[in-house]
């Protein structure tokens, strides 16, 4: 297991930049929150667009957004994610919780453009088309993110769907429930297990991020307003993680662009040591 709080030696990624673009604050660590971190550890410059401030989603104890903002509670959890990932910046828009398909579609639209033309990224991340678990917020990002790159013609950066292997998260609230102490309660946000990845596209590559995974549930145990006692995450230690968390899938968007395929090079640098 490598040590987190070593430099990183190898920085094969400098001066790439990598933008992510999801839905809610926990989006980013709960889909891909590995293969940020293994990025950024590589000396790539990741940059994560949130499109709202998840203020409608659940909140594990109500003392934590006392004032009632839950919206800007998870803002601060989302920087503080942010930081255990090495993400260089976080841009978090205010576009209606519950209502990304629908709402301000031009808008979004516009913002995501905007963000591509100003950073430049050699590559694009987001949901696949099942938004992992057909979360219609999730689903509608993948649109809104879709529709714009397509936009920006045969200059476009490369864009990559994250999926979640199907049955992962059936078998990680198990060994959750089995873990001491951990409520008969257990539940992801109330969500049946096995939605995660159900119909989900076939990957067409994968990031090993074993070494990762620590950073993973860290991050994701920054968002306290989403990972009270009774969410699985709360329960398993880094050993038991990594039998589940240490691959995250990937397939490359269809969509034509003169660009090079940054995270198959990442896949391949992986598969070739």
């Amino acid at each position: 297991m490598s040590d987190a709080n070593a430099v990183p030696t190898d920085r094969s990624f400098q001066g790439r930049t990598i933008l992510a673009v999801f839905a809610h604050p926990d989006d980013e660590s709960l889909a891909c929150g590995g293969t940020l971190a293994r990025l950024a550890d590589l000396g790539a410059r990741v940059v994560l667009l949130c499109a709202s401030h998840g203020e409608n989603g659940s909140i594990s104890d109500p003392a934590l957004a006392s004032d009632g903002n839950l919206g800007c509670v998870r803002v601060q959890e989302l920087r503080e994610a942010a930081g255990v990932l090495g993400l260089a910046e976080v841009l978090v828009f205010d576009h209606p919780d519950g209502a990304l398909r629908w709402d301000d579609v031009p808008e979004l639209h516009a913002e995501i453009v905007m963000t591509v033309e100003r950073i430049r990224p050699d590559a694009v991340i987001t949901f696949d088309e099942d938004g992992l678990y057909w979360h219609l917020d999730h689903v509608g990002v993948h649109e809104r993110t879709t529709t714009a790159i397509r936009s920006l013609g045969g200059d476009a950066p490369p864009v990559y769907y994250v999926t979640m292997p199907k049955g992962v998260m059936h078998e990680l609230v198990e060994a959750a429930l089995g873990a001491r102490g951990a409520p008969a309660t257990s539940t992801v946000w109330g969500i049946e297990p096995d939605a995660f990845g159900d119909q989900a596209a076939a990957p067409t590559f994968v990031v090993e991020v074993g070494d990762w995974v620590g950073r993973k549930l860290a991050a994701l145990r920054c968002h306290r307003t989403q990972m009270g006692p009774h969410n699985p995450f709360a329960w398993l230690d880094e050993q038991h993680a990594r039998r589940w968390l240490a691959i995250e899938q990937f397939r490359r968007a269809p969509i034509d662009t003169s660009r090079e395929s940054v995270l198959e090079q990442l896949a391949q640098r992986i598969h070739a040591r």
